[in-house]
């Protein structure tokens, strides 16, 4: 599947709506749903999690617009987008063991969570770890750890799914090493290219090759960024 993402804002910012819950319905039908977003369990996760109490003070009006939501210190919420397309292919089954790197307020998490999945959200800010813990405790099944991203979680591994909540150029050995055998990772690539790309892979026989399947922005992480190359 190929699916390149939308440009400019829908319309979710600005529409009149007589229900709370419309724009979480808008959001669904005019941004996931068009671009491959077709589950059923993950329309119902994305309409049962209020993405408004995750953005920043100040942006409720604006969660659900077709954009990231900047947090500060040049970290983001996804784009509905981009998040529901990683969710979508990595097909989350009831009771799997979960990882979500760069967790940031826990959208993500919740998401997952939703979906019937246990969930470690590792969050290396300080202040974005302490409002997720704030916000997941409404959820169970999720718990929030605080510590370097590129180390994935400090207990150790053996997930059914890695999500990388960000952009990557480069994966640690260290988050491969935590993912079960038979263990899927999705996130989201910069390429050489200047493109970024959702991508999934399948751990088999210790390797993992990402494989990447739509078009799908995000901010890097600054620990999965490659080291300048220097030129003479």
């Amino acid at each position: 599947m190929r699916v390149t993402r939308k440009k400019g804002l829908s319309a979710v910012a600005s529409a009149p709506y007589a229900s709370p819950l419309a724009p979480r319905e808008a959001m669904i039908d005019s941004q996931l749903k068009p671009c491959g977003v077709v589950n059923p369990r993950s329309s119902a996760a994305f309409f049962n999690v209020a993405r408004e109490d995750f953005v920043a003070e100040g942006r409720r009006g604006l969660a659900y617009v077709d954009a990231p939501q900047p947090l500060g210190n040049g970290r983001e919420l996804l784009s509905p987008l981009s998040l529901g397309l990683m969710v979508e292919e990595a097909h989350v089954k009831q009771g799997e063991h979960a990882l979500v790197v760069g967790a940031a307020t826990g959208y993500s998490a919740a998401i997952l969570a939703q979906l019937g999945a246990s969930v470690i959200a590792l969050e290396s800010d300080a202040g974005l770890a302490a409002r997720a813990a704030t916000l997941l405790s409404a959820y169970s099944g999720v718990r929030v750890v605080e510590g370097p991203l590129d180390a994935g979680a400090p207990d150790g591994g053996n997930f059914d799914l890695i999500l990388i909540d960000g952009g990557i150029e480069i994966l640690p050995e260290s988050l491969i090493a935590q993912l079960a055998e038979g263990g899927r990772m999705v996130a989201i690539v910069h390429g050489s290219d200047g493109v970024s790309r959702a991508a999934k892979g399948v751990k088999r026989a210790g390797i993992l090759r990402l494989e990447p399947f739509a078009e799908a922005a995000a901010a890097l992480l600054p620990p999965f960024r490659k080291a300048p190359s220097f030129r003479f």
